[in-house]
C-alpha cells in the first residue's frame, strides 16, 4: 500500500511519497535513526509535488486554516491533482500522512482520501522538516528562514490581536491583582498594628478595622499629645464620637513605650503606604465592576462581579468558560479535592469557586449540593449568552437570578418555580418590546414631520384652490358684465333699426314723386 506525506511549510505545500514501506514496516525506530542521514532518508522519502504560496497573506490564511483543521480550496486542488484518484465503491490503495488529525478527518469527509496521523508519520515529517531545503532545489540559502520568520511574526501578531480584542484578559489581570492586594494589605496592616502597638497598645482593641487603624495611627502620631481637641478629627475618621473619646482617654493612660521622632516618622510613612494601597484597591474594584458589566453582564448580575471574574480567570477566558459544561463549572476551583476523592474513592466535592456566592450560604446543609448544581447550570447559560450574544444586556442574568431565588424558595417552602423555557421567552419578548419602543419615537418623529409636510401641502393646495376660485369668480363676473353689455347694445340696435326703416320708406316715396315730377316737366 502506497503512502504519501503532506508537509505544510512556510513557503508552500509539499507532497512526498514514502518508499520501502514493505522493508521498514512503519517502524518508527528505523525512521528515527535514518532521519539524521540525508542519503538514507532520501531513499525513503521523495518529493512528488510542491505548491508555493502566492503571498505572505495567502501563507497566513493557509496556515490559519491548517491550525483550525480546515481544508482550503487550494489544498484540495493540490491533493486531487497529485494523488491517485479515489474510485467510488473501491478501497483506495494509498494513504495520506498528516500532522493534524482534525485536518485529516476533514480531508477524508470531503474527498474520501484515507488519512492517518501517528508516530510514524510524525517522524517522517520531522525528517522532512530537517532536510526540506535539500528537497526543494530552487530555494536560495536563507529564503526558507526568512519565510519562516515572517510567517511566525504575522501568525503570532494575529493571535495577539485576537487576545487584545478579547478584553476578558483585563478582567483576569484585575482579579489576580485584587487577590494579591488583599493579601498584601492584610499583611502590611498587621505589621502597622504590631509596630504602633509598642507605642499605643490600647488602640488595637478600640479600632478593629485595618484601614481605620492606619488612618488613626497616622493622625495621632504621638499619644502624649492627644487632647480633647482631637476628638472632632477622630470622630470624622471613626464615625463614632464615643470611640473617639475612648481613644483620647486610652492615650492619656496608655502603658506603651515612647518612640523617638524618627521611629514615629517611619511608622507614619508606612501607615500612609497602607492607606494608599487600600485606596488603590477600591479604585481597582470599581474598574473590575465596570469591566465585568461590559464583558459578562449576565454572569455578573447572576453571581456577582468578584465570583464571575474568578470563574473567568480560572477557566482562562470567557470563551473557555462558555465551553465548560455545568458539571465542570460546578467544581471549578476544587480540582485538588476532586482528584484526591477520585484517588481515595471518597466523596467528590459539591462546589468550587461558586461556594463564595451568597446562594449556597443561604441554602440549608442538605440542599447545598442541589443549589450548587442548579447555580452552576445557570452560570453556564449566562456565560454562553455573554460570550456569543451580539448585544450586552443584564436582562437574562436578572431573570436567571430570580430563578435561583425561586429554587431556594422551593427547597424551603415548596413553592413550584417557573420553567426555564417560559422565563427565557419572557426575557426575549421584553427585549423585543423595548426595541420596538425604541423605534417608535423615531417613527413618531417621522410621522410628525410627514404630518407637518402634509398640512403645509394641504394649506398650499387650499390657497391654490382659493386663488383659482377667485379667478373663476372674476371671470364669471366679467362674462356676466360682457353679456349684459351685449344685451343692452342689441336692444339699442333693434330700436335704431325700427326708427331707421320708417325714414327710408319716406325717402323712397319722396324720390318716386320727384322722378314723376321730373318726367312730367320733360
Amino acid at each position: 500500500m502506497a503512502m504519501y506525506v503532506n508537509y505544510e511549510s512556510s513557503s508552500g505545500y509539499a507532497l512526498f511519497e514514502v518508499h520501502g514501506l514493505d522493508e521498514i514496516g512503519q517502524n518508527t525506530e528505523a525512521v528515527r535513526t535514518s532521519v539524521s542521514d540525508l542519503s538514507r532518508f532520501g531513499r525513503v522519502v521523495q518529493l512528488t509535488a510542491f505548491h508555493p504560496f502566492e503571498s505572505a497573506l495567502d501563507a497566513l490564511n493557509q496556515i490559519n486554516a491548517v491550525s483550525e483543521g480546515v481544508m482550503t480550496d487550494e489544498l484540495r486542488s493540490f491533493l486531487e491533482l497529485n494523488l491517485p484518484k479515489v474510485k467510488e465503491g473501491k478501497k483506495p490503495k494509498f494513504s495520506l500522512g498528516l500532522a493534524e488529525p482534525k485536518l485529516g478527518s476533514h480531508i477524508f469527509e470531503a474527498t474520501k482520501i484515507p488519512c492517518q496521523s501517528n508516530e510514524f508519520v510524525l517522524e517522517l515529517l520531522r525528517g522532512v522538516r530537517q532536510h526540506f531545503d535539500r528537497f526543494i532545489k530552487d530555494l536560495k540559502p536563507g529564503d526558507l528562514e526568512k519565510s519562516q520568520l515572517g510567517l511566525a511574526h504575522s501568525y503570532s501578531r494575529a493571535k495577539v490581536k485576537f487576545n487584545v480584542n478579547r478584553v476578558d484578559n483585563m478582567v483576569i489581570q484585575a482579579i489576580f491583582l485584587l487577590d494579591t492586594l488583599d493579601k498584601d494589605i492584610n499583611s502590611f496592616a498587621m505589621r502597622v498594628r504590631e509596630w504602633y502597638s509598642w507605642h499605643f497598645p490600647e488602640l488595637v482593641k478600640i479600632v478593629n478595622d485595618n484601614y481605620l487603624y492606619a488612618r488613626v495611627s497616622k493622625m495621632i502620631d504621638d499619644k502624649s499629645k492627644l487632647t480633647e481637641d482631637h476628638i472632632p478629627m477622630l470622630t470624622e475618621v471613626l464615625g463614632d464620637e464615643d470611640k473617639a473619646k475612648e481613644v483620647v482617654e486610652a492615650g492619656k493612660a496608655s502603658m506603651g513605650q515612647d518612640l523617638s521622632p524618627v521611629d514615629l516618622i517611619n511608622v507614619q510613612s508606612f501607615a500612609q503606604r497602607v492607606m494608599d494601597l487600600a485606596d488603590y484597591r477600591k479604585k481597582l474594584y470599581d474598574y473590575l465592576v465596570a469591566k465585568m458589566s461590559d464583558i459578562a453582564p449576565n454572569l455578573a448580575a447572576l453571581i456577582g462581579e468578584m465570583v464571575g471574574a474568578r470563574l473567568i480567570s480560572h477557566a482562562g477566558s470567557l470563551t473557555n468558560l462558555a465551553k465548560c459544561p455545568s458539571s465542570t463549572l460546578q467544581i471549578l476551583g476544587a480540582e485538588k479535592a476532586l482528584f484526591r476523592a477520585l484517588k481515595t474513592r471518597g466523596n467528590t466535592p459539591k462546589y468550587g469557586l461558586i461556594f463564595h456566592s451568597s446562594f449556597i450560604g443561604r441554602a440549608s446543609a442538605k440542599n447545598k449540593g442541589r443549589i450548587a448544581r442548579f447555580l452552576a447550570n445557570k452560570c453556564s447559560i449566562a456565560s454562553r449568552i455573554d460570550c456569543f450574544a451580539d448585544g450586552a444586556t443584564t436582562a437574562f442574568g436578572e431573570k436567571l437570578r430570580e430563578q435561583v431565588e425561586e429554587r431556594l424558595e422551593f427547597y424551603d417552602k415548596g413553592v413550584a418555580p417557573r420553567k426555564n423555557v417560559d422565563v427565557m421567552k419572557e426575557v426575549i419578548d421584553n427585549l423585543q418590546k423595548n426595541d420596538d419602543e425604541g423605534k417608535e419615537p423615531v417613527e413618531a418623529k417621522k410621522s410628525k414631520k410627514k404630518k407637518a409636510k402634509g398640512e403645509e401641502e394641504e394649506e398650499e393646495v387650499v390657497a391654490m384652490d382659493e386663488d383659482k376660485s377667485e379667478k373663476k369668480k372674476k371671470k364669471e363676473k366679467r362674462k356676466m358684465e360682457t353679456a349684459e353689455e351685449n344685451e343692452k347694445s342689441e336692444k339699442k340696435k333693434k330700436k335704431k333699426s325700427k326708427s331707421g326703416g320708417d325714414e327710408e320708406t319716406d325717402d323712397g316715396h319722396s324720390t318716386k314723386k320727384k322722378k314723376k315730377k321730373s318726367k312730367s316737366a320733360e
